[in-house]
C-alpha cells in the first residue's frame, strides 16, 4: 500500500511538473531561510551557557537614569567598589570578583608590544569556570605576580603552552615588573559576552584608584544554590542608604545612588540583557531575536501557503481521479493517507535542497553576520531532530488541509456533473485570503527593510556636529614615558606635510570612555551630572567643531589652562587647593547649556559654576563658561548627545590630528614614524575616525542587511506562488478568455483583466500591511536617541514595488493567453 502510495505521488508530481517545481523551490527557499535564521536564534540565545554553574553566576549591570531627560542608560560596566559592601551584606552572595581592563607594554626580546589584558580579584576563575589546560584555575591568581592565558595568546607570544613558570617583563605608570605564567585556559568561544585573553591579579592600588564616582570594568558574582536574585534587589535601596557615602555639593548633599541603581543579571543573559558592552562583541536584544525568530515562521507559513493555494488550484483536476478511487472502493482514510504522502514527498525533496542551500550559504552567513554558525547534525547541538520534526510539521501542515478537501469528493456528484473542469465552492475564497496574507507578509518586510536601511545610512552619514572625514585618532597619550612629551609630540605632529591640525582630548569619536563630574548651577537646587573633558585650545577647529556663542580656550588667558601636577605627590594637593581658589574657565556644549537652565547660548556666557573635582575636602572649583559649542555625537545614535563641559588640564588620554591629503595611509607612518622617535618603548596606535565610526555600527548595518535579504527571499516564495496561480487561473479560464475574444475583447482588455484580478489582494494587502508596519517601526526607531521620521515614503514604495512585482510575475501568462487564437481556446476539451 505505502508503495503504491509513492508511486502515485511521483506520478503526479511528475505529470505537473511547473506546479512541481514551484512548489519544491519555495518550500526549499522558505526552509533554507528558516533554517538560517533558526540557527542563528539558537547561537544569539547560547551565550556563556557552556559555562560551569552558569545558572548561579551574575554579572553586576549598571542602571543610570538621567533626572533632566529620563534617559534610562544600562551598561555590563559598573562601579568596581560595589563588591564588597554587597559580599558583606548579602549571604546569599557565595562569592563575588571584580575585573578591570588595563593595556600594559609587553617587553619581550627587545620589542614593545600592547598586552591588552583584564585584572581580577582572586576567586576570578572561581566564579568563571574557564576550561584550564594547563595550570589550576584554584589557584592561578593567588600571587601578585600571575599571569594566565588564553591557549592562542601562549602560543602567539611563548610558541606553546606548556610555559607554566615562565616569566615576562611588563611596563605599567612608567615601572618594570615581571609577572609569571600560572595557567592557560582553552581560548574563550565567539558566543560570549567575554573578550579577554590575558588575565592578571588585581592590586590593592588599581582597586583603590576608582571609587563610587567612578565606573570601572566589570564585578560577577557567584551565588548560593537557590539563592533569588530578586530578593537582593528588593533589598538593594536599603543597601544603598547604607552603603553609598553622600557628600555636600553646595548646600545639597548627594550621593551616587541618587541617579545610578544596581541590578544581577545572570550570566546567559548579559548578551541579551540590551546592556552596553565590549565594542569588539556588541550585546544583542530579546526584541532583534524574536523579530529574526517570527521573520523565519513568516517565511516558512508563506512557503507553506503556496503548497495549499497550488493543490486547492489544482482540485478541479483531480476530483475525477478520487472519484474514480472511491468506485473503486478506496476509503477516505486511505486518499488523505495518499495527498499527506505527496506533502511529505514534496516537503522531504525541498528539505534535500534546503539543506545544500544552508550547507553552500552558511559560511557566508556566518562570517557576515560575525558568528560562529554551525550546521551539525548527530554531533552534540545537532540540529537532525529539528529537521525531523520541522519536515513532519511542515508536510503535515502543507497537505493536511488540501488532503481532507480533495477527499470529501462523492464519486456521484463529480461524474454527473463533470466537475472536474469546474472550480471547486470555496476554494476561489481561500486563495485569495491567503494570496492577501502572503502579500501583507512581504510588503510589511518590505516597509520594515526600508525604514532599517534609512535608518542605518542616517546613523551613517547623519552630521555628527563635528567634520568627521580627515581625522586621525592617537591613543596612550597618558603613558608614564609619552605623557612628559604632550606638548613635544603636538608640535611636531603638527609640523607634518598633510597635517592640518592636532588636539589633545579625553573625549573622541566611538569612545567608550565617559567621564563626568556634579556641577552646581546657580538657581537650581540639585547639582547636575556633566561630560567633564580636558582638551587643548585646538580642539574645537581640529575636530570642525561650532562656536554658538563666546570664545574658544586659549592659553592666552591664565584661568584655561588647568594644569596641576602629577608628580611629585607632594606637589599635587597645594596645586589642587591653588585651582580651586582662582578657579578655571571653560567651554559648554548646547545641551549642557539647556540643562543648566539658560534660554539661549549667549545668556550662558560669563555665568558662574562650581563643580565637585578634588573632593569635599577642597571645596567646589569655580567655573567660568566662556563660550558654547554646539552639541557633537562621539557615540552611536542609539545614545542621547552628552552635556559637556570643556576644560584644559594640559593632559589628554589622545591626539586628534586633522589631515589633508591624497595619501591618508602616507599622513599617518609619518605620524607613526615621529611617535617611535620620541616614545620608542611605546607601540604606537593610531586609527582613522571614519574607520572607527563604520565599525561602530558594523554589526547593526549587518543584521539590517541580513534582514532585508530574508525579506526579499519572502516576495520571490509569494511571487513564486503568485506565478503557479496565474497559470493555472489562466488554464481554467481559456474557453471563458475564447468567448470575450470572439465577441470583440482585445488583448490588451484580457491582460488587464487578469492582472485586475490578481493586483486586487495586492492592495487590500497594504491595507493590512501599513499600519502593522508602523507600529513595529514606530517602536524600533524608538530606540534611537538620532533617527529619521517615519513618513509614508517607504509604505508608498513598497506598496507599488509589491503591485509591480505581482503584476509582473502574472504579466506572462496573461499576455499569452490574450494572444491565443479563439478558435482553440473553444475546443479547448
Amino acid at each position: 500500500m505505502w508503495r503504491n502510495y509513492l508511486t502515485v505521488s511521483f506520478r503526479a508530481l511528475s505529470k505537473n511538473r511547473m506546479y512541481a517545481f514551484i512548489n519544491i523551490l519555495g518550500l526549499a527557499l522558505g526552509l533554507a531561510a528558516c533554517l538560517m535564521i533558526l540557527l542563528y536564534v539558537r547561537y544569539e540565545t547560547s551565550y556563556d551557557k557552556w559555562l560551569p554553574d552558569a545558572d548561579r553566576v551574575y554579572q553586576v549591570q549598571t542602571v543610570h537614569d538621567d533626572p533632566e531627560t529620563g534617559e534610562r542608560t544600562i551598561q555590563q560596566a559598573s562601579h568596581g567598589v560595589v563588591a564588597e559592601p554587597l559580599k558583606k551584606d548579602y549571604p546569599q552572595i557565595e562569592s563575588i570578583t571584580r575585573a578591570d581592563s588595563i593595556e600594559p607594554v609587553f617587553l619581550k626580546g627587545g620589542e614593545a608590544t600592547f598586552a591588552p589584558m583584564v585584572i581580577a580579584d582572586e576567586p576570578f576563575f572561581q566564579i568563571l569556570q574557564l576550561p584550564f589546560v594547563r595550570g589550576d584555575r584554584r589557584t592561578a591568581l593567588k600571587g601578585m605576580d600571575s599571569l594566565v592565558l588564553s591557549r592562542d595568546e601562549a602560543t602567539k607570544r611563548f610558541g606553546g603552552i606548556d610555559i607554566i613558570g615562565q616569566t615576562v617583563t611588563a611596563v605599567r605608570r612608567g615601572e618594570k615588573y615581571d609577572l609569571r605564567v600560572t595557567g592557560i585556559f582553552e581560548d574563550l568561544p565567539s558566543n560570549s559576552h567575554m573578550n579577554f585573553s590575558m588575565v592578571g591579579r588585581m592590586s590593592d592600588r588599581d582597586a583603590e584608584e576608582c571609587g563610587w564616582g567612578c565606573i570601572n570594568g566589570n564585578v560577577y558574582a557567584k551565588l548560593k544554590p537557590g539563592a533569588d536574585p530578586e530578593e537582593i534587589h528588593r533589598q538593594m535601596p536599603a543597601w544603598e542608604k547604607r552603603n553609598i557615602p553622600r557628600s555636600n555639593v553646595g548646600s545639597v548633599s548627594v550621593g551616587e545612588g541618587d541617579n545610578f541603581d544596581w541590578r544581577l543579571v545572570n550570566v546567559q543573559d548579559v548578551h541579551l540583557s540590551g546592556a552596553e558592552g565590549d565594542i569588539e562583541r556588541p550585546g544583542n536584544d530579546r526584541r532583534t531575536i524574536v523579530t529574526f525568530a517570527v521573520v523565519a515562521m513568516l517565511i516558512l507559513g508563506m512557503a507553506s501557503v503556496n503548497f495549499i493555494n497550488l493543490a486547492t488550484a489544482r482540485a478541479s483536476q483531480r476530483a475525477r481521479e478520487v472519484a474514480l478511487r472511491k468506485v473503486l472502493g478506496a476509503r477516505r482514510r486511505q486518499l488523505i493517507f495518499q495527498f499527506l504522502g505527496e506533502s511529505m514527498l514534496l516537503t522531504s525533496l525541498a528539505m534535500l535542497l534546503a539543506l545544500a542551500l544552508v550547507e553552500l550559504a552558511l559560511p557566508w552567513f556566518s562570517a557576515f553576520l560575525r558568528a560562529d554558525l554551525e550546521l551539525g547534525y548527530v554531533s552534540e547541538g545537532g540540529v537532525l531532530l529539528p529537521i525531523l520534526g520541522l519536515l513532519l510539521v511542515v508536510g503535515i501542515a502543507g497537505g493536511l488541509y488540501p488532503a481532507f478537501y480533495l477527499s470529501r469528493y462523492q464519486p456521484a456528484a463529480v461524474l454527473r456533473a463533470n466537475r472536474s473542469s469546474a472550480e471547486p465552492l470555496g476554494t476561489g475564497r481561500l486563495r485569495s485570503v491567503l494570496v492577501v496574507a502572503q502579500f501583507a507578509v512581504s510588503i510589511g518586510l518590505i516597509v520594515c527593510t526600508a525604514v532599517v536601511y534609512s535608518q542605518t545610512r542616517f546613523a551613517q552619514q547623519s552630521d555628527p556636529g563635528y567634520k568627521r572625514e580627515g581625522l586621525i585618532q592617537v591613543g596612550n597619550m597618558t603613558r608614564a614615558a609619552v605623557l612628559p612629551l604632550t606638548e613635544t609630540m603636538m608640535r611636531e605632529i603638527d609640523a607634518i606635510d598633510g597635517v592640518e591640525a592636532v588636539a589633545g582630548t579625553n573625549i573622541t569619536v566611538a569612545s567608550g570612555r565617559t567621564l563626568n563630574t556634579r556641577v552646581q548651577v546657580p538657581g537650581r537646587t540639585n547639582p547636575l551630572t556633566i561630560g567633564w573633558y580636558s582638551v587643548s585650545p585646538s580642539f574645537f577647529d581640529t575636530m570642525g567643531i561650532d562656536l554658538l556663542s563666546g570664545r574658544k580656550l586659549s592659553r592666552a588667558y591664565a584661568n584655561d589652562y588647568a594644569w596641576t601636577p602629577y608628580e611629585p605627590e607632594e606637589a599635587i594637593e597645594p596645586a589642587q587647593r591653588a585651582l580651586v581658589q582662582r578657579g578655571i574657565n571653560a567651554v559648554v556644549n548646547e545641551l549642557a547649556a539647556r540643562q543648566m537652565g539658560f534660554a539661549s547660548a549667549a545668556t550662558a556666557v560669563g555665568k558662574q559654576l562650581a563643580a565637585e573635582q578634588f573632593g569635599e575636602g577642597f571645596g567646589l572649583l569655580p567655573i567660568t563658561t566662556v563660550g558654547v559649542a554646539e552639541d557633537s555625537r562621539f557615540r552611536s545614535v542609539r545614545e542621547p548627545v552628552e552635556p559637556m563641559i570643556f576644560y584644559d588640564r594640559g593632559i589628554y588620554s589622545d591626539l586628534v590630528i586633522r589631515y589633508d591629503s591624497p595619501d591618508p595611509e602616507g599622513v599617518r607612518k609619518k605620524i607613526e614614524s615621529v611617535w617611535k622617535r620620541l616614545a620608542p618603548e611605546v607601540p604606537f596606535e593610531g586609527e582613522f575616525a571614519d574607520e572607527q565610526l563604520s565599525e561602530l555600527y558594523q554589526t547593526e548595518a549587518a543584521r539590517g542587511r541580513t534582514f532585508a535579504g530574508f525579506s526579499m527571499m519572502a516576495v520571490v516564495i509569494a511571487c513564486l506562488g503568485l506565478f503557479g496561480l496565474a497559470a493555472f487561473t489562466a488554464e481554467r479560464r481559456t474557453k471563458e478568455i475564447g468567448i470575450r475574444k470572439v465577441f470583440g475583447a482585445t488583448a490588451r482588455d484580457i491582460v488587464k483583466l487578469l492582472a485586475w484580478q490578481f493586483s486586487k489582494p495586492v492592495i487590500l494587502a497594504n491595507l493590512i500591511a501599513w499600519p502593522v508596519a508602523w507600529w513595529v517601526m514606530r517602536d524600533w526607531l524608538n530606540g534611537f536617541d538620532a533617527r529619521i521620521d517615519l513618513g509614508p515614503e517607504p509604505f508608498v514604495v513598497a506598496g507599488v514595488l509589491a503591485l509591480a512585482i505581482a503584476i509582473g510575475t502574472i504579466a506572462g501568462h496573461a499576455i499569452k493567453v490574450a494572444r491565443t487564437n479563439p478558435v482553440h481556446a473553444l475546443r479547448y476539451e
